[in-house]
């Protein structure tokens, strides 16, 4: 009866994660619809090929690399120990393609690895997977209208199978050493995802320069506002539809704990503390709706900010969402609203930071702002399920964020930004700049359509000569 248990525990798990999946797919879907709407026309072609290319190129480096970065890097390494083995994530490893348990083959491999991991290992590495296409996405907004599609992927790639997957083993492993070491608590990756893709973002923002006429001659900043609200809108609706799957993914559906003196089935949150789906839905919704209604007062009914402050509001209360009270979900949310939304327009005036779509407010402060909260709003409670583990607390939780944000997310993006700027393959030229990143797809059209007129007109005039 036991393995009966855990067979259907093993089953349950693997078809909960895909499910995950599949909704959080939308979330790229979303982030598709929300660029181009934000758009000007004649950059509609690259902004949708630059955000689409990061599913594949994504994808490889994270089944190379990214995957085994999780599992081996939660001690730093050298922070608090070394590298630590992880043969079940190599790409060369039997658990990475087709497997249904039994001995292992590989030598590295034990009997263990292969019980647990044949079944959930590529649903487990997708939900991953679709962490990293999110924090790459976040990048991609910010930076529209002049980024050189090729410095982008190299930029996508390197948040999005680096600096946040080396974070996420720090702070969301179970046994991460910040959790270990700083009690940091981010059970719904206000910091993990969020703050280091806004903090890489705005690093890339400083070399990358603002568009072309953003500011005027005095500083001031120009409004080029979004072109098509009904794309931004449904975009943004299925980034909100998408973040179901986050938050679920982000959960271990069925797992054993112990509770008093006894064991029981929970979900858990990410550090496998019991948490319930009822609880996270709840703060899900409170969060959305405090955001959302903070955000269209704050910005005096601006559609696209009240849209956005709905997601900076899920993001700000997300690093507790496991554990707070719903109507504490949303006035963290309404409170971190009103400040990254002041923020924003603050950094755009003072330091000509060109933001397109406001992706390192919405992000990366909200994110920032939502780590911070957590240690003060939870101080005390356990960050972890191990007793020997450091509790919730605040100054953890504002180092946490400062190493999410600023060490693994502002200084890499800054750094490698201006690798590619020195090697003039960062920003497209002025010229083509100002014809529109189309240019050559929307002279290549003129070019296909005058030959298709001329081809209709002379099947037209063979047509009329062979009938007189």
């Amino acid at each position: 009866m036991d393995n009966e248990l855990t067979a259907l525990g093993i089953l349950f798990t693997e078809f909960y994660y895909w499910v995950t999946v599949v909704f959080m797919f939308l979330i790229h879907v979303g982030f598709c619809m929300y660029e181009v709407g934000a758009t000007r026309q004649k950059n509609h072609m690259h902004t949708l090929m630059k955000n689409t290319m990061i599913i594949p190129l994504v994808t490889v480096s994270f089944y190379f690399f990214g995957w085994w970065i999780y599992f081996a890097f939660p001690n730093g390494p050298w922070i608090i120990g070394d590298l630590l083995a992880a043969p079940f994530a190599t790409a060369n490893s039997e658990l990475m393609g087709t497997h249904l348990g039994g001995p292992p083959v590989q030598g590295a491999l034990s009997a263990d690895d292969t019980a647990f991991w044949a079944r959930i290992n590529g649903v487990f590495f997708a939900a991953f997977l679709l962490f990293s296409w999110t924090a790459a996405s976040i990048v991609s907004g910010a930076v529209i209208e002049r980024i050189r599609s090729s410095a982008f992927w190299i930029l996508a790639v390197l948040i999005g199978s680096v600096f946040w997957i080396i974070d996420a083993a720090w702070g969301w492993h179970p046994d991460g050493w910040m959790v270990q070491k700083l009690g940091y608590h981010d059970a719904y990756a206000s910091g993990v995802i969020h703050a280091v893709a806004g903090g890489f973002a705005l690093g890339v923002l400083i070399p990358l320069g603002a568009r072309i006429g953003k500011f005027a001659e005095d500083g001031t900043p120009r409004n080029i506002g979004p072109r098509n609200p009904w794309l931004v809108t449904v975009g943004l609706f299925l980034i909100y539809t998408g973040f179901w799957g986050f938050y679920a993914a982000c959960n271990v559906p069925m797992i054993d704990v112990q509770q008093g003196e006894g064991v029981v089935f929970s979900a858990t949150n990410i550090y496998l503390g019991p948490t319930t789906l009822s609880a996270i839905t709840l703060n899900f919704l409170m969060s959305l709706a405090g955001g959302m209604m903070a955000a269209y007062m704050i910005s005096k009914g601006d559609a696209f900010w009240t849209y956005s402050g709905g997601l900076a509001g899920i993001i700000g209360a997300s690093a507790g969402n496991d554990l707070y009270h719903p109507i504490q979900a949303m006035f963290i949310a309404a409170f971190v609203v009103v400040i990254v939304y002041k923020l924003h327009f603050w950094v755009e005036r003072k330091f000509k930071v060109d933001d397109a779509v406001g992706a390192v407010a919405v992000h990366g402060y909200a994110g920032f702002l939502g780590v911070v909260i957590c240690g003060f709003m939870l101080w005390g409670y356990p960050a972890s399920p191990n007793p020997e583990y450091a509790t919730i607390n605040p100054l953890g939780n504002f180092i946490g964020a400062v190493i999410m944000f600023f060490v693994l997310g502002f200084l890499p993006g800054f750094i490698f930004a201006n690798i590619l700027k020195a090697m003039g393959i960062l920003r497209v030229p002025p010229e083509v700049e100002i014809a529109g990143l189309d240019v050559s797809a929307t002279i290549r059209q003129e070019f296909e359509d005058a030959a298709m007129v001329e081809a209709e007109r002379e099947v037209v005039l063979a047509t009329y000569t062979k009938g007189n």
